[in-house]
């Protein structure tokens, strides 16, 4: 996800993005474990989009 696409989202909405995201990894995770990944770029992805949501609400809480 673009970081103008999160930034133009509510707070309420990143956070319920934030958390939809970490589960996904930690099912993607569980699921490398137990077979193979077609996708094993899908990791890396999730891991920099749950990086670009945390990076915008902390932001968007020293802002005010």
């Amino acid at each position: 996800m673009k970081v103008s696409q999160i930034r133009e989202m509510r707070p309420d909405e990143r956070q319920g993005e934030l958390e939809k995201l970490e589960k996904e990894l930690f099912t993607l995770r569980t699921r490398a474990e137990t077979e193979k990944l077609e996708n094993t770029h899908l990791l890396r992805n999730i891991k920099r989009d749950i990086a670009r949501f945390k990076t915008i609400i902390r932001q968007s809480q020293l802002k005010g």
